[in-house]
């Protein structure tokens, strides 16, 4: 388990991303996103997760926070996918529903190779700090298309915006937390019919 760990580098005419992620960590993180919520966010999932985490992104923020955070997910997403590798031993599904506040956030992951998201939150506001709640769903579709990973994310009750986005990060760490820990009755196989993910 100690190979669980992957590096990514994604540069284009929009982004400049490093990314590093240990599955098996403890927390640690060093996040510079030029965002300041969303570095809050990412920390949030790190931390809440036990996923060490490194992102340095430098993007495009003077046209608007789109690029950088999509682009982030993206990276997030091939680090998890590039982390686990083959799945072998996986528990593959992780669940948990999160409360904060008056808020309570349900998120359901499938490490099944196959990439979907359902997304059911709403939001009141454009922006919280200089973060634009629209970017919410497009980092989660970001995250799961590029990591091949099945993602459901409902909003069972709230209306604070922070708490809003704040749990559905916190609520998608725990549940990949669960889906990306290791069951000692798979020994080397991946929980599938098919003998593959």
């Amino acid at each position: 388990m100690a190979g669980r760990i992957a590096y990514i580098e994604r540069k284009t005419n929009e982004t400049d991303i490093k990314l590093e992620l240990h599955i098996d960590g403890t927390g640690q993180t060093k996040i510079d996103t030029g965002i300041g919520f969303f570095d809050h966010m990412l920390n949030s999932f790190a931390k809440h997760g036990f996923f060490d985490l490194k992102a340095i992104v430098k993007g495009d923020l003077y046209v608007d926070s789109h690029h950088t955070i999509e682009d982030t997910g993206i990276a997030l997403g091939e680090a998890i996918k590039k982390a686990v590798g083959d799945k072998k031993g996986i528990k593959r599904y992780g669940q948990r529903l999160l409360p904060m506040d008056e808020t309570l956030v349900m998120c359901a992951v499938d490490l099944s190779g196959r990439p979907y998201l359902c997304f059911d939150m709403d939001f009141t506001v454009d922006q919280v700090g200089y973060f634009d709640t629209e970017m919410v769903k497009e980092f989660f579709y970001a995250v799961s298309y590029s990591s091949g990973m099945n993602l459901h994310i409902k909003q069972i009750n709230g209306s604070n915006n922070h708490h809003l986005i704040e749990a559905a990060f916190k609520a998608f760490a725990k549940a990949l937390d669960e889906a990306t820990q290791i069951d000692p009755r798979m020994k080397d196989a991946v929980l599938s019919t098919k003998g593959t993910l």
